[in-house]
């Protein structure tokens, strides 16, 4: 399973070789230097420094399990998480993968320059009143990872209102993330074009892993996977869905390639509302 965008940089080993060659690679591929998250070159925001050094990591933990002798039957990916997925499974090299992230993010970041925008953590409540507290204040389901753990995306003003609702109508947690665009979004067709033209730079190989999307829970197919990179920045991710998806196929462990643990915790939640 691969995360999307960490909130904070961990420690790495730095004197282990895999993590030195991912590093160098990002160095060349980004400009970024994931060990102190420092651009060497044109700057760029931290979240696009995040995204990058998440991927670096989840490139590097799928080195070290691979040498464990842990080759997965399945891959799932989360958000951003989708660029380390598909290097995990063959259809781009990890060099790509990196490129790809931190391209991506550098043009969906220069939205912040005509915008201001905002995530919405919502934690308690079910979908349905949350849905109406969204549709109240002109924001989006962003995130829907279980039954009652939500990420909204939209204007930082909408965020706001649509978070002091929540805690209105008895939600467990709300809280306001700043972020550089509104991703997952119908609000993101303002930068379609521009990334329309960076997915096509890149040819993509059938996945010789099968690789779960997180939109409609299909295997994408490598003449899917430029089409996919577009919509699934318009489009919700569906993790509660995707993990029931990989249930169904058998997967019975689950290990999560990148930085924290997340996606094992909703997981969990997931199996804990079921066996309700």
């Amino acid at each position: 399973m691969f995360p999307g965008q960490p909130l904070l940089r961990a420690a790495e080993p730095a004197d282990d070789k895999d993590y030195l060659a991912i590093r160098t690679l990002a160095l060349a591929h980004t400009g970024l230097d994931i060990h102190d998250l420092s651009w060497r070159r044109e700057p760029s925001s931290e979240s696009v420094a995040l995204q990058v050094y998440g991927a670096a990591i989840s490139l590097y933990r799928t080195r070290l399990l691979l040498q464990e002798g842990n080759r997965p039957d399945m891959i799932a990916e989360h958000s951003m998480g989708i660029y380390a997925a598909l290097a995990a499974s063959g259809s781009i090299s990890e060099g790509e993968a990196l490129e790809l992230t931190c391209r991506i993010g550098a043009c969906i970041a220069r939205m912040a320059d005509t915008g201001d925008y905002a995530l919405g953590c919502m934690v308690g409540l079910p979908w349905e009143p949350l849905r109406a507290i969204a549709e109240n204040n002109g924001v989006f389901l962003a995130n829907l990872n279980t039954s009652r753990h939500f990420l909204l995306s939209g204007e930082r003003h909408g965020i706001e209102s649509a978070v002091a609702e929540a805690l209105r109508s008895g939600v467990f947690s709300a809280k306001v993330f700043p972020c550089d665009a509104p991703l997952h979004t119908p609000l993101m067709e303002a930068a379609v074009e521009s990334l329309r033209e960076i997915v096509a730079d890149y040819r993509y190989a059938q996945p010789v892993v099968p690789l779960l999307n997180h939109i409609d829970q299909g295997f994408l197919a490598g003449p899917e996977v430029a089409d996919f990179l577009l919509r699934e920045l318009l489009l919700p991710v569906y993790w509660e869905k995707s993990y029931q998806a990989l249930r169904a196929a058998g997967v019975t462990k689950f290990i999560e390639a990148g930085v924290g643990d997340s996606l094992k915790k909703y997981n969990r939640w997931i199996e804990s509302e079921a066996a309700r």
